[in-house]
């Protein structure tokens, strides 16, 4: 079983970080062939991850808007339902 965090528990971040660690050691041609099929499926999870990370924050920046003072707010109703 491995240590690594859960990707769904990671932060964009962390997970971006690790996914780039794993294109790095594949490139490099150094592991088993087992070991880069482990490497490969962590790294479509991490991908997905941090897919499901941005979306969540472009629906998030979708719903900012701005009052009229100026200041940002979450818009709760989907504008195009108007």
């Amino acid at each position: 079983m491995s240590t690594r965090k859960d990707a769904s528990k990671q932060t964009f971040e962390e997970a971006l970080r690790r996914l780039e660690e794993i294109v790095e050691k594949l490139e490099g041609g150094d592991v088993s062939l087992e070991e880069s099929l482990k490497m490969y499926e962590e790294g479509v999870t991490l991908s997905k991850a941090c897919v499901e990370k941005l979306t969540q924050a472009e629906l998030k920046m979708k719903r900012l808007a701005k009052d009229v003072e100026g200041n940002f707010r979450l818009i709760e109703e989907d504008p195009d339902e108007e």
